[in-house]
């Protein structure tokens, strides 16, 4: 137990037990695999303008997203901390990148992660109710909403039942995909080819068309580096953390491309665009009359997808928390339930107020931009402490090359999309990274009184309204 409070919370960091190598593969593949491959054809689609390099963008973004992973494999391996990039940002550049850091994950690109899938579980478990054309806008929100506060209760009340939940669901997500993959297979078998004729007519050459089409296909990558999160939990990080990520990201990178594949043996491009839901309208002309099933496990997939999101919330508030670097009692979790209650209530509540006024493909725009100015950021972390740290240990070492790649891909999709086509989100994304400073030097830094008293008031009232 820890603090004033022994009663009612101890350290996050009891409750892990030892991850192994299958554990890691099923975090990586659970994590990737979720709302993205459903949601994000269609915007992939929409900017890359045609078949041939939609396809091809799939397929870049999982050699990508693997040697962005690579990248983290040394990177663990050499620094054995939990946190990821919060623990290679401190470890070379210090507190201020760190800090950055963890103040956007914890308070914009968690929250609007798991904004975005539920968004997502709304819009399919919707559209069996709206044949023909888009739920309105209003029902999903509403619905999205509903279910993350169904989420963040499931997970303030029991590690099990979360945990539960989550292995029933990603059983879920993962049958859907099979059934689609082998539908896809039989499909192309009996010469539903017609769509994939002139594959490239039509392809967009637009400079930041193509950075937006990748964003939107890193999105449904997005998880490669969660097992970087729990390194300190990994049984044997040397071997378990790049076999992990050698078996899981291609398993997940040929399960995309081939999903992407089945979708155009049976819509063409315009009927894909226009579907409001990719995979129920798939479902609606493959599995006829059964093709309830389709938004059915789509629903459970992207319900766990948020579930995961969500469950795995509080650990960068835990590590940043025990650094100093965020408020204490976010790194706390309640003897009570055993579960990190004061992080997750957070996560949910800023995901509520983020599903408020965005849609989802601005959503994965915002989202995209600030977490490749991070991943930029630690890629160029790996290669000065190449120069800097040569004393660290590196069981894993990857071509110089490969961070350097990451960097000048990191700084091209952060960068194009705001010289073609400069929106308000880019402004609003820049200015929540650095609000930042200005609870940085008062409350970090400089650790002024009056913001620790602060503090302490806020942990005292949570602490009060737990009792209850």
């Amino acid at each position: 137990t820890t603090g004033t409070f022994p009663r009612c919370f101890k350290l996050l960091s009891y409750l892990f037990a030892k991850v192994g190598l299958l554990s890691g593969i099923c975090l990586i593949v659970g994590t990737m695999i979720g709302s993205g491959i459903f949601i994000s054809p269609k915007s992939v689609l929409l900017y890359s303008g045609a078949v041939g390099p939609c396809l091809l963008i799939w397929a870049a973004c999982g050699v990508l997203s693997t040697l962005g992973a690579l990248c983290y494999a040394e990177l663990g391996t050499m620094i054995t901390k939990s946190g990821a990039e919060y623990s290679y940002l401190k470890e070379c550049f210090g507190p201020l990148p760190a800090y950055l850091f963890s103040w956007t994950t914890v308070m914009v690109l968690k929250p609007s992660a798991f904004a975005i899938i539920t968004l997502s579980f709304a819009e399919y478990a919707s559209a069996p109710f709206y044949p023909g054309c888009s739920p309105p806008l209003i029902v999903t929100k509403c619905l999205s909403a509903t279910a993350i506060f169904l989420i963040v209760s499931v997970n303030c009340l029991s590690v099990k039942l979360a945990s539960y939940v989550q292995n029933i669901f990603t059983a879920a997500k993962l049958f859907i995909i099979l059934i689609i993959v082998v539908s896809g297979i039989v499909l192309l078998a009996q010469g539903h080819t017609e769509n994939l004729s002139n594959a490239f007519d039509g392809s967009s050459s637009s400079f930041g068309s193509i950075g937006l089409a990748f964003y939107n296909g890193l999105w449904a990558y997005d998880g490669w580096n969660q097992l970087n999160f729990i390194t300190e939990e990994l049984k044997d990080p040397y071997r378990n953390l790049p076999l992990a990520i050698l078996i899981g990201i291609p398993l997940v990178s040929v399960c995309y491309v081939m999903v992407n594949l089945a979708y155009f043996t049976v819509m063409t491009t315009t009927e894909l665009l226009l579907s409001p839901a990719v995979a129920v309208t798939f479902g609606d002309r493959v599995f006829y009359p059964l093709s309830w099933i389709v938004p059915l496990f789509v629903v459970l997939s992207t319900f766990g997808s948020a579930n995961g999101s969500c469950f795995t919330a509080g650990r960068l508030a835990y590590v940043s928390g025990r650094e100093g670097h965020m408020v204490k009692i976010l790194s706390y979790i309640s003897l009570r339930h055993y579960t990190p209650s004061p992080a997750l209530i957070l996560n949910g509540l800023l995901a509520i107020c983020y599903i408020i006024p965005a849609d989802i493909n601005r959503l994965i725009n915002y989202f995209s931009i600030a977490q490749w100015v991070f991943y930029g950021l630690t890629a160029l972390a790996l290669i000065v402490m190449r120069f800097t740290r040569k004393d660290l240990h590196r069981p894993v070492k990857v071509p110089i090359v490969i961070p350097g790649l990451m960097v000048i891909v990191s700084c091209y999709l952060v960068l194009a999309p705001i010289i073609d086509k400069p929106e308000m989100e880019y402004l609003y994304c820049a200015a929540f990274i650095f609000c930042g400073l200005l609870l940085y030097f008062p409350f970090v830094h400089w650790k002024v009184s009056w913001g620790t008293k602060l503090t302490s008031e806020y942990t005292t009232v949570f602490y009060l309204s737990s009792l209850f």
